[in-house]
Formats: C-alpha cells, sequence, structure tokens
C-alpha cells in the first residue's frame, strides 16, 4: 500500500494562485481569498485539509496543479480527493470505514 503523502504547510503566506493563500499559524492552517480569511483547521486535520482543498478545484478557484505544487501532495491524491467530493460530497472525507 502507498505511503500517504502529507501536506506541507508553511508559516509564512503561501500563496496557492494569484486569489488564494494560506498560513500555519500556533497549529492552525488558515486560507486566505485576498485579505480575507475564509477556512481554518488544525494542521494535522488532514480530512478538512483534503475537503477543502478540494472544494477550491471543484468550485474553480484552484487548479489541482496549483493544490499539488502549494502543498507537496501527489497529483493522483488530489484526483482522487476531487472524484471522491464529486461523487459523495464533503461527508466522503468525514465518515469513518467499518471494518
Amino acid at each position: 500500500m502507498p505511503q500517504t503523502s502529507l501536506p506541507f504547510f508553511p508559516v509564512e503566506i503561501e500563496l496557492i494562485n494569484n486569489h488564494i493563500g494560506f498560513q500555519k499559524k500556533a497549529g492552525i492552517v488558515y486560507y486566505f481569498n485576498g485579505a480575507m480569511a475564509v477556512f481554518q483547521h488544525c494542521e494535522n486535520d488532514y480530512a478538512s485539509f483534503r475537503m477543502f482543498t478540494t472544494q477550491l478545484v471543484v468550485n474553480g478557484n484552484a487548479k489541482q496543479i496549483e493544490v499539488v505544487k502549494a502543498f507537496g501532495v501527489s497529483a493522483s491524491s488530489v484526483k482522487r480527493w476531487t472524484r471522491k467530493y464529486r461523487e459523495n460530497g464533503s461527508e466522503a472525507f468525514f465518515y469513518q470505514r467499518i471494518a
């Protein structure tokens, strides 16, 4: 089974594209549209990270490749998250599988 690529969150504001940026401060990741904060999650909350970055892609605010470059995650992961979101919505990132 392949190893999960974790996102990289810098301390300084990092741009995903000309409109969307993010910053990690005190263990919280903040996302900005211009100067306005639009979302936040704990640094280790990967479900919220996947859900929000996928929403950026699906809503046309960021391209998949921009998410890949900004966070150092794999292109196949972003494609998989996007498919998951389109098929099941944001709840797909938060339910627990029962073995």
